[in-house]
């Protein structure tokens, strides 16, 4: 399982740690994944994924996954977020 959030994409960083007598270490920055189940109001049905503390807040933000979800791009989206954002625009289509 890869460290990179399934909804936005934001993955590890590499840096440095810069002492204050500048000595710099190198190390990585890595983002604060959580797994939650989140319900899709199209598809009536919980969806477990795993992303960001940031992504969840933006999620909240939209008005839930299903909107988030048809806003995203692609690029941006791991590939079990991008079935479920299809079978929600197949859903919706035929609503």
């Amino acid at each position: 399982m890869s460290r990179r959030c399934e909804l936005t994409g934001k993955a590890v960083q590499a840096g440095n740690l810069v002492s204050h007598s500048n000595r710099k270490t190198r190390t990585r920055f890595l983002p604060n994944l959580c797994n939650v189940t989140l319900i899709s109001d199209a598809l009536q049905r919980p969806v477990r994924l795993r992303i960001a503390a940031a992504a969840l807040r933006s999620v909240e933000h939209r008005g839930g996954l299903d909107a988030f979800l048809l806003k995203a791009h692609d690029e941006e989206l791991s590939q079990g977020a991008l079935v479920i954002k299809r079978e929600i625009i197949k859903k919706q289509a035929t609503a």
